[in-house]
């Protein structure tokens, strides 16, 4: 095994060594700019001012929206991968629940949850980012919107949702996990459902969690418990049904009346 993963990553290496087919030789280049450290004041303030107008166009596009459900999962599986069936059954079993679906917007197991829910009439919605490859907005979605920065995609992903559902995926995945557990954690946000959907695959992740970070004490045990892992979809709608819908209901409330004006 150890062999075969070697062999992997020594050619991948080769790739990109030959080809240059990493993620950091295609960004934007303002935004590439931007994240290398002190730019003229100018520069700096026009991104500021794009940033600004991003995220108020998400706050504009998605504020109408009912209490939501984010699904994370990796863009990498094709429609014949047992991880696509599952995101679908996800999917559609949290719109069955009367919740709005939202994922990523992109291919794989996000374009899967986003098709179960259309599938079973729900309403789904796409938090798209602009990326070089693999990420463009599938052909299931009701709503969607399409962020430069990954950091305002996460700001949506999270804002507009009452719990948080993690299917197998790689970095990206990773990310959106554990922001959230810290969100939570540090009670940023309130203490919505986090579940994880796939035993098999996220078992040595909480592994490392209960016997690395609890044991030398950079998180409390508490925290480890405020993530489910099951590989049951019914199971992970019912704990996120019990918990969302009676300690926090379907609805944000009163809100204003749409403005045109205003994008929405």
């Amino acid at each position: 095994m150890n062999e075969e993963l070697d062999a992997a990553l020594a050619k991948s290496q080769e790739s990109i060594a030959l080809t240059g087919t990493d993620w950091g030789h295609y960004g934007h280049p303002e935004e590439v700019r931007f994240l290398q450290g002190p730019q003229h004041r100018s520069f700096e303030l026009g991104r500021a001012m794009r940033i600004f107008f991003e995220i108020m166009s998400g706050f504009r596009k998605l504020h109408f929206l009912g209490p939501c459900v984010t699904v994370f999962g990796s863009a990498r599986f094709p429609e014949n991968h047992p991880y696509y069936a599952l995101g679908r059954e996800v999917g559609a079993r949290l719109a069955g629940a009367g919740f709005n679906v939202m994922t990523g917007g992109g291919p794989g197991i996000m374009e899967a949850v986003n098709r179960g829910a259309k599938d079973a009439g729900g309403f789904s919605i796409g938090c798209n980012i602009e990326l070089p490859r693999e990420q463009k907005p599938n052909p299931y979605l009701d709503r969607w919107i399409t962020f430069r920065h990954f950091f305002v995609r996460k700001l949506m992903l999270v804002k507009y949702s009452y719990a948080f559902v993690a299917l197998p995926g790689g970095f990206g995945t990773l990310d959106e996990i554990f922001e959230t557990a810290t969100l939570i954690q540090t009670q940023k946000i309130r203490d919505f459902p986090l579940v994880l959907i796939g035993t098999d695959f996220w078992r040595p992740l909480l592994s490392f969690i209960r016997d690395r970070l609890i044991l030398e004490k950079t998180i409390d045990p508490i925290d480890l418990g405020r993530i489910t892992l099951t590989d049951s979809p019914g199971e992970a709608v019912k704990i996120i049904t019990d918990i969302a819908i009676q300690h926090f209901g379907l609805s944000y409330g009163r809100r204003m009346k749409r403005r045109r004006l205003l994008w929405e």
